[in-house]
């Protein structure tokens, strides 16, 4: 089987899944779901390239471990969120609501059937080293094996010490500014786009790998500018107002740095 051919077929199977996962999202009347599953697909969608490809079984098994723990990570950190809040849903989805209101099923079909398409490019960097039949590791793919690894556990901890924060009943309506969080306003997403970038260091050195460049860049600008930064800032402002406005004004946004006084 093709690359071409996995992809395809792993986007037919990912558009059923999402369907699925709409009707869900429409029975219980909360849309977040479909973020939990766009988190999941990514792993399932690894297993089933490094069971089709033919690549050197080494890298294969690399991949796969690496996507299917971040996978699994992240999906049940936001299947956690979701039965949370439930059935109040993610804000994203509050404002698609009345956006789309005089088209809402269609209009909220479709963006699950994106979501579809966006995990199959955005695996890109999982196809092409799942295909690579070079029977050894290049630096540039162990660099990114080391990378993904400081990332994962940048992203664990940072989550960690937001959850240990928050549990502080001494700390309600305060800013999180301890750990990770002192040196950017969003350690978890930096950490995030990190892990995107690793996973395209391992895919690179196949051959057309360097097409695969095109989801770290994705993954950066939807953090930096649609459903990662600004979202939360808003949320941060709402909720603890001059705190955060002083936060911002002393803590780099999104790359680490030494806090300003």
């Amino acid at each position: 089987m093709s690359g071409f051919e996995m992809a395809l077929f792993a986007l037919i199977g990912l558009a059923a899944v999402f369907t699925v996962v709409y009707i869900f999202g429409q029975r219980i009347n909360n849309y977040s779901v479909v973020d939990v599953a766009w988190s999941y697909a990514f792993g399932v969608m690894v297993i089933f390239y490094a069971l089709a490809a033919q690549g050197w079984w080494m890298r294969r098994m690399l991949i796969t471990i690496m996507v299917v723990m971040w996978s699994f990570r992240l999906g049940t950190h936001l299947w956690r969120r979701v039965q949370g809040h439930h059935p109040e849903e993610d804000g994203r989805y509050a404002e698609m609501r009345e956006l789309w209101k005089a088209n809402l099923s269609f209009k909220m079909f479709q963006f699950f059937q994106l979501q579809a398409i966006s995990v199959v490019v955005l695996g890109l960097p999982f196809l092409f080293a799942a295909t690579n039949p070079t029977e050894s590791l290049g630096l540039i793919e162990i660099a990114g094996g080391v990378l993904w690894i400081i990332a994962w556990m940048g992203e664990s901890i940072a989550d960690m010490q937001l959850a240990r924060f928050k549990r502080d009943p001494a700390n309600k309506g305060r800013v999180c500014d301890v750990g990770l969080w002192r040196y950017t306003r969003h350690p978890n997403y930096f950490c995030e786009w990190l892990i995107w970038v690793g996973f395209f260091l391992v895919g690179c050195a196949a051959a057309w790998g360097w097409i695969g460049i095109i989801a770290p860049a994705v993954i950066f600008y939807l953090l930096l500018n649609v459903t990662g930064v600004p979202p939360t800032e808003a949320q941060s402002l709402r909720s603890r107002g001059d705190a955060y406005r002083r936060y911002q004004a002393t803590t780099n946004v999104f790359f680490p740095g030494p806090p300003r006084d």
